[in-house]
């Protein structure tokens, strides 16, 4: 992984954005020990959802397992880098490559649940 890359991801470390008036984004990212839950050395969060509580919109994290979809007779596997689509999305397969590709596609997500909502934005 990109060093440079991954201290811009680090950087932004307990970082609140108001989007757009009672929305948010919030990053919370660690360095974390190299395991194979985490082989990137880092725990990551990072959150659209309103100001005052309630549950993410979109969510990409890496703090617990998800089950891959299951293909044919294969055994599933867990991985914990996932991101939520929707609040009661239990959390699907994220492809971790490189810092800067999980921030494309944290704010490619972002963009998309605020037009869906109606919700302008700058994106």
């Amino acid at each position: 992984m990109d060093d440079s890359e991954l201290e811009l991801l680090l950087a932004l470390d307990s970082a609140v954005f108001e989007m757009a008036p009672g929305v948010i984004v919030e990053f919370a990212v660690r360095r974390a020990s190299s395991t194979p839950q985490r082989p990137h050395g880092i725990s990551y969060a990072l959150v659209l959802r309103e100001k005052v509580g309630g549950p993410p919109w979109v969510r990409f994290d890496n703090a617990h397992a998800v089950d891959e979809p299951n293909r044919g007779y294969r055994r599933k596997h867990a991985t914990h880098d996932h991101w939520h689509r929707t609040p009661k999305d239990k959390g699907r397969p994220y492809n971790f490559t490189t810092a800067a590709q999980l921030l494309d596609d944290f704010w490619r997500e972002v963009k998309r649940t605020l037009d869906e909502k109606g919700i302008p934005n700058d994106l």
